[in-house]
């Protein structure tokens, strides 16, 4: 898993309550457990009209086509709980969403495949929106390590985060890298088990 630590970029505004996981990446679009390619999924419905045409959805403007950030309404990620969805964010370059709240299984999921979900009061989220309509002047900067958002105009916002999920983004640790910290220990005892149970490697 990629690290995270300080992420300076645009800013995408996304005013809507309530996106669960089928808005974010639909359905038909989890027959794949490759993480690659699912950015032509993401925000599907969103994005296109019912005869395919494109529609002029805010991550398809010049001005955000290079956003790294997504603020958004609140109760993002609701809705079944799909790891595809935080896979086609990152896949599409969004690296952290804020919103005043998320769904809980989403949430958890953001941290397991490198993308900060960043919980801020409605009023600051609200702030943090209208300064990302500015389109490309819409940079700010998250700081995981010091717990701030820095605005376009230098508004420092401080933010919470669990201690050890920081710390594991921090250090690009998903589940498996977490697990593989404890390899030697691991070795030793599959070599201890070898060695007096020999028939259970046969």
């Amino acid at each position: 898993m990629e690290k995270f630590d300080k992420l300076t970029a645009v800013a995408a505004p996304l005013p809507m309550v309530n996106v669960d996981t089928d808005m974010i990446i639909p359905a038909r679009f989890l027959k794949t457990i490759k993480r690659t390619g699912l950015s032509e999924g993401l925000f599907y419905a969103l994005r296109h009209n019912q005869d395919g045409s494109r529609k002029d959805f805010v991550l398809d403007r010049p001005a955000y086509k290079d956003a790294k950030i997504l603020i958004a309404g609140d109760n993002f990620g609701c809705g079944s709980s799909r790891e595809h969805a935080p896979w086609a964010l990152l896949d599409a370059g969004i690296r952290c969403v804020i919103a005043p709240s998320f769904a809980d299984i989403f949430h958890n999921n953001c941290f397991k495949n490198g993308i900060l979900p960043v919980v801020l009061p409605e009023e600051q989220v609200n702030k943090l929106m209208e300064a990302a309509e500015r389109g490309a002047n819409a940079t700010m900067t998250v700081d995981l390590e010091s717990q701030t958002i820095e605005g376009p105009d230098g508004e420092v916002i401080p933010f919470e985060v669990d201690a050890w999920k920081k710390h594991c983004l921090l250090n690009g640790l998903d589940d498996v890298g977490q697990t593989l910290q404890k390899a030697p220990a691991i070795d030793s005892f599959e070599a201890k088990q070898q060695a007096s149970q020999p028939w259970l490697y046969a």
